[in-house]
């Protein structure tokens, strides 16, 4: 069986279940869905607009990344889940803003509920090297 590697930061929120926030195996890391928590008060943004939420749950996504000693250049794909593909023009901007060249390959879906009603989740697949 290949090796794992569980990988926890308090810079990102906490798991609320049981799954990790990152996992390392094969060579890549796998980041478990982010929502838009603040980790540092675990407040939830759910009345913030799809920017801002977007934004949080980039940064959460990043910050994964970077303790496991990776980066969001190393990304190779993500899936965002979007409560409205209505706001999709909005999330997109500031999807770009966080991989302005070369971005990963995406997949976006839109979704009847998210958890705590947020209006996305993102989660992604990085080189772990």
């Amino acid at each position: 069986m290949p090796d794992k590697t569980i990988i926890a930061t308090a810079l990102a929120p906490a798991a609320r279940g049981p799954y990790s926030q990152a996992v390392r195996a094969g060579g890549f890391l796998f980041v478990a869905g982010q929502l838009a928590v603040d980790p540092a008060s675990g407040q939830l943004l759910a009345d913030a607009d799809i920017a801002a939420q977007t934004e949080r749950t980039l940064r959460n996504v990043q910050a994964i990344l970077e303790a496991a000693g990776s980066s969001l250049e190393k990304v190779v794909k993500t899936t965002v889940f979007m409560a409205d593909l209505n706001e999709f023009a909005a999330m997109n901007a500031v999807y770009a803003r966080f991989f302005p060249s070369n971005p990963p390959a995406r997949a976006t879906v839109e979704v009847q509920r998210l958890p705590s009603n947020v209006k996305v989740e993102i989660e992604a697949v990085a080189l772990a090297d």
